[in-house]
């Protein structure tokens, strides 16, 4: 070779075209397999939880209790204004476990204003007297949980 040509080295190799679409189809099969295994997990997730999302009127937020498995006794006996705090200090850890628990994120309504409905409850096991909350901002439900004397819990029927 003269001084200063590049060298190139070139590799050749004989192909079966039927043993690449085999691997590839196989490959493709196994991707998919995972991807509905991972979106199934994905969607059992979601459903365990009614949507929280387009609750505008009475209506919406009754029947959103009722996909919990609460009946209401009509109109919230009251309805109040909050603002959110600007942060979640340590006095909230437990709350926040709580609503993150039943997949309620309130890190990402830090001072907003929103709505809190009470409601009274018509079907607490043993007859208890019991009250539910609703923290609605924008017509979504953010946070929300059950009220006793003694007692307080998620959103879920106690078992």
């Amino acid at each position: 070779m003269k001084k200063g040509a590049m060298e190139m080295l070139i590799w050749t190799a004989k192909v079966d075209r039927k043993k690449i679409k085999v691997l590839l189809g196989g490959a493709l099969v196994v991707c998919l397999a995972v991807a509905g295994v991972v979106l199934r997990g994905a969607g059992a997730q979601a459903a365990a939880y009614p949507s929280a999302k387009g609750i505008k009127t009475q209506e919406d937020r009754a029947d959103y209790l009722q996909q919990w498995g609460w009946v209401v006794s009509g109109d919230p006996v009251s309805v109040e204004e909050l603002q959110m705090p600007d942060s979640f200090g340590e006095e909230y850890s437990d709350y926040l476990t709580l609503q993150t628990g039943q997949g309620f994120d309130l890190s990402k309504f830090t001072g907003k204003r929103v709505k809190r409905y009470t409601y009274d409850l018509l079907n607490y096991p043993g007859g208890a007297k019991a009250q539910a909350h609703l923290l609605i901002y924008k017509n979504r439900v953010i946070a929300g949980e059950i009220l006793g004397e003694g007692f307080l819990h998620g959103l879920a029927m106690p078992g």
